[in-house]
């Protein structure tokens, strides 16, 4: 068609036929095929170096702990602790002394209990040395000599001659093993020096009779009587 032919076909109103769109198939020299709309490296238009990716600040990862965006503290956490003040350390120092010293009184405490158990124990011991065949105790003793010990009232049986030798201070009673021995003033006196807690009954011939209303026998209480 003629410039002249085409020019009076626009000119009564008749478009010219568009030409077909040229499609850049052909691939890459690195092997890659071109993408549509693409910039030559694969990628969308506008994601490139500096762009704004899912997850991430511009130019950064995702962001951490501390930074907008990332994690933020735990609302339980607590600040630095304020010190404490002159008198709250005062206090606690004199609660540690005291603390201190209770223990401390404890230990000494029970040291001494183990040390005077210790030393009952020893002297129990020799006792019962020094006692052994030293009872004067008799199978045919019938009467009773009662006497206090221990906040109560105890007993021992003896003889008529044994009782007149006993209130006049010449014989005595020792306490050994729940036991109570009849024995001679002289041993008396060493038990009472060795254990002075085993001594039972032991009677002063110049103290008054009326301080001792057992030794009359008057006052003797019936064997069937329970105490």
């Amino acid at each position: 068609m003629s410039d002249t032919l085409r020019d009076q076909l626009m000119g009564l109103g008749f478009k010219p036929v568009p030409k077909p769109e040229r499609k850049n198939d052909a691939p890459r020299r690195d092997g890659r095929p071109q993408g549509k709309g693409g910039n030559g490296n694969g990628r969308p238009q506008g994601a490139g170096k500096g762009e704004h990716t899912p997850g991430g600040r511009r130019g950064q990862g995702p962001a951490g702990p501390g930074k907008p965006g990332g994690p933020s503290r735990g609302h339980g956490q607590q600040g630095p602790r304020k010190p404490r003040s002159a008198e709250e350390m005062d206090l606690a120092k004199a609660y540690a002394i005291r603390a201190q010293k209770e223990k401390e009184e404890r230990i000494e405490t029970e040291r001494l209990k183990q040390e005077e158990a210790r030393v009952r124990r020893e002297a129990k011991a020799k006792l019962e040395t020094l006692l052994k065949d030293k009872g004067l105790n008799a199978e045919a003793a019938d009467i009773a000599r009662h006497f206090p010990y221990g906040g109560k009232i105890k007993r021992i049986y003896v003889t008529a001659e044994q009782l007149t030798a006993l209130n006049a201070g010449e014989l005595g009673v020792v306490q050994l093993n729940g036991r109570y021995l009849l024995v001679t003033a002289e041993v008396l006196a060493q038990s009472e020096a060795v254990f002075a807690a085993s001594v039972a009954l032991k009677v002063d011939p110049n103290a008054p009779a009326e301080e001792d209303p057992y030794a009359d026998p008057q006052f003797q209480v019936p064997d069937d009587l329970v105490w």
